[in-house]
């Protein structure tokens, strides 16, 4: 019988024991992805099954030391999957190995949570961990449609047999016409720069575009299309005027390195108000790191104070971050898992956004 309240709300009692298991978590989370990615490419590889079960059963070990049940809860019958996946008893499958990483995952979401003392319910623990249960029993004929069912009763999302993302052949092209707005070159040339940065860049611009505009249009286009492509390609180009160093980073960053990033989209905003025509775009792009309680930055604007397109560029931009941040770690995130993760932070963002970016990305998976 699984304890729901150490997962709806658990208590630790030793905040230390809980930043040595959140480190050591940081540390395992990303060998299991790409560890995950290789046993995608190669299903009955023993060895690569043998390190994810031992990474797992660290995890648990971790969770029992430090006395943090609501990760021992997740890491047990993902443990006993494993155990039964290493003997033969089952075979792998990809929808197997969605459900696994989209509960290290949650794992992860989780235990940032605690450590930051904000709620979990929004997580869906108890559903997960109650289908990971049956699903670390089930008969290898079960296995897709209670990995599935996982999934589905976590995310609100209907996984497909195919789960990679295709949004990344997005080519970049203005949704507006050229002649009509000619400073859209000048933009579009300025977020190609920065995207040529770093080869974990390319494309990015194109996928936050078209994210952006099919949210707008799901939503009835309150925002103008002009104005929100524009905020697309400039939101970021602030960041060049910053050290590489620090925006590139791929670790934690220092206090003094977060100041300095939030410096970014006031760098940006100021140059393209200062060209006529564009304040409203200049204000989105300020305004794209602001969120709704008022915690954001630069100003710590309240929900009312926020445009509409810094609310869409919000929720894609981060949307594109935590694909990044899986690209990093080798593993290409699906875009199930990547809009599941983002709406797990769902009061990061406004909710009157949510839904309709929800929208574009259930057509994009039944595109799929």
């Amino acid at each position: 019988m699984v304890n729901i309240q150490a997962l709806i709300n658990p208590r630790v009692p030793d905040s230390e024991a809980l930043l040595e298991f959140a480190e050591a978590l940081t540390d395992r989370a990303p060998d299991i992805e790409r560890d995950m990615a290789r046993l995608a490419q190669a299903p009955t590889d023993r060895v690569v099954i043998a390190d994810i079960f031992r990474a797992m059963h660290n995890i648990k070990g971790d969770a029992a030391m430090c006395k943090v049940e609501m990760a021992a809860l997740i890491a047990h019958p993902i443990e006993s999957l494993l155990t039964r996946l290493r003997s033969g008893e089952l075979r792998y499958s990809r929808m197997m190995g969605e459900a696994i990483l989209l509960a290290v995952d949650r794992l992860e979401l989780a235990t940032e949570a605690l450590v930051a003392r904000k709620p979990l319910s929004h997580l869906k623990l108890v559903e997960l961990v109650e289908g990971l249960e049956k699903l670390c029993l089930a008969q290898q004929s079960e296995l897709d449609r209670l990995a599935a069912q996982v999934i589905q009763s976590v995310t609100g999302f209907r996984p497909q047999e195919t789960l990679k993302a295709k949004i990344g052949k997005s080519s970049a092209q203005p949704m507006a016409q050229d002649h009509v707005v000619p400073d859209l070159h000048f933009f579009r040339s300025l977020a190609f720069q920065y995207e040529a940065r770093s080869p974990l860049l390319q494309g990015r611009t194109g996928r936050i575009l078209e994210l952006a505009m099919e949210t707008n249009r799901a939503a009835g286009s309150p925002v103008d299309a002009t104005q929100l492509e524009a905020a697309v390609y400039m939101h970021d180009v602030g960041m060049m005027f910053l050290p590489e160093s620090i925006w590139l980073k791929t670790g934690k960053v220092s206090e003094e390195e977060r100041h300095a990033l939030q410096a970014h989209p006031g760098l940006a905003a100021g140059l393209v108000e200062r060209m006529q025509g564009w304040k409203a775009a200049a204000e989105m792009v300020l305004q794209h790191h602001e969120m709704p309680d008022g915690a954001g930055y630069p100003n710590g604007s309240m929900d009312d104070k926020i445009c509409g397109g810094a609310k869409i560029l919000a929720i894609v931009d981060a949307f594109e971050a935590v694909t990044l941040k899986h690209n990093v770690r080798g593993h290409k995130r699906s875009i199930l898992r990547a809009i599941a993760e983002v709406n797990a932070c769902d009061k990061q963002f406004a909710p009157e956004w949510i839904e309709p970016f929800n929208t574009v990305v259930r057509r994009m998976l039944e595109q799929q």
